[in-house]
């Protein structure tokens, strides 16, 4: 291992179109796929490969060797990961270390998951739930709905957090679905690219305080996978793609998750705040340096206050960034061109290398009808209940 920290190239990405359960391939087949196009869009064979990080959150241990076997039995390392929501960035984290200390020259990030239908739900009755302190928090500032899915009641209440202290319209919430689904229709990933009114979303069946179930991701099927390795590497191997990792950082939670008495910090805000902030320092930019950016929107109101958790606009201005139209195509910083969560779909496990190929493929210039013209800089942000964010900063070096 090296004494300095090495440059990351991300060599390829590769991801496939996201499904519905039940309308997609089994999770082995979905990752090789992704992992092949991840190899091929890096011009590297898996022979290259030092290690590997596989993440998902439902399936068996040691599903990522057998997700990566038909690859090639290399006799590398394989590591599987789980951090809920935030599992595919972890995965990314793990790998951008592993390039960074000298560990490895080449590593693979591979992200998948195989859902079933219907809300999130835990595999084990029989111990501990691990969120059960975020549970017991949420039950004293607002109580708690047996008949409904518990991350709609946690988000959802963030949101009625944000609309008693700034004002906060339902309906401002319901502008970012429209918004997602209008950046997915030229997303050929997506699951839904079918445009949708803010009538029709605030009509949908009511869920938790301002959501509704258009204002909510869908569970999905699919799998990302990213290639990253060394500056010199890359140059040995002739890698031609030009993003780098500027800067990366992953937090959990702080006390003020479980001691400020406000649904926003119990969902992750702080967590978010200070990864950011990690990942500005390092960098020498700031969010107003940022061009483009992924972020994540498992439910609209999430979104919003997450513009303000990055530092996207100031903290109670979420709603004016939204009105203003600074989250698209044309105002400040173009957020979730892929549609996101909400509307391109999340399978957990796959949910940060898909948003990590979208950022590379915006940032080389290849994004279609999606692209975000002159990109240069894209910051990345994924979240997991529990808890875990990485916020990761990419560049194009050759600007």
């Amino acid at each position: 291992m090296t004494d300095t920290v090495r440059k990351v190239h991300v060599a390829g990405v590769g991801m496939i179109p996201f499904r519905k359960p039940g309308a997609g391939e089994s999770y082995p087949v979905m990752a090789e796929r992704a992992a092949r196009a991840a190899l091929a869009d890096a011009g590297l064979p898996y022979e290259a490969v030092q290690q590997a990080y596989a993440g998902y959150v439902y399936g068996d241990s040691a599903a990522g060797q057998a997700a990566l076997y038909s690859l090639g039995l290399s006799g590398i390392p394989v590591v599987n990961v789980n951090n809920n929501c935030a599992t595919g960035s972890s995965a990314l984290w793990l790998a951008r270390q592993a390039v960074a200390s000298g560990a490895a020259d080449c590593v693979l990030a591979l992200g998948f998951e195989q859902m079933r239908p219907g809300a999130l739900a835990s595999g084990w009755d029989d111990r501990p739930d691990p969120l059960g302190r975020f549970l017991d928090r949420m039950t004293h500032l607002q109580g708690h709905d047996e008949r409904t899915p518990v991350a709609a009641q946690l988000f959802g209440g963030a949101g009625v957090a944000h609309m008693d202290r700034y004002g906060t319209d339902p309906a401002t919430f319901a502008q970012i679905s429209v918004k997602a689904r209008r950046h997915a229709a030229g997303n050929p990933y997506a699951v839904f690219r079918t445009p949708i009114t803010q009538e029709e979303v605030l009509a949908s069946p009511h869920i938790y305080g301002p959501l509704t179930r258009l204002q909510c991701c869908p569970p999905t099927c699919g799998a990302a996978a990213a290639v990253l390795c060394g500056e010199d590497f890359a140059r040995r191997h002739d890698v031609s793609s030009p993003v780098v990792i500027r800067a990366q950082a992953m937090t959990s939670d702080s006390p003020s998750t479980f001691a400020s008495d406000d649904m926003m910090r119990v969902v992750g805000y702080d967590m978010t705040r200070a990864a950011a902030q990690q990942v500005y320092e390092t960098s020498g930019y700031g969010p107003q340096d940022v061009d483009v950016v992924e972020l994540h929107d498992c439910f609209t109101v999430n979104e919003l206050i997450t513009y303000e958790a990055l530092g996207l606009t100031p903290e109670g201005t979420g709603e004016k960034f939204v009105l203003d139209g600074d989250n698209t195509y044309g105002g400040k910083v173009v957020t979730n061109p892929s549609g996101g969560l909400l509307s391109k779909g999340h399978p957990l496990g796959a949910t940060g290398l898909a948003q990590c190929a979208e950022l590379v493929w915006q940032l080389r210039g290849r994004a279609d009808s999606r692209q975000v013209e002159g990109a240069r800089l894209a910051l990345q942000h994924n979240i997991g209940l529990g808890g875990a964010c990485v916020v990761t900063l990419y560049e194009n070096a050759a600007h």
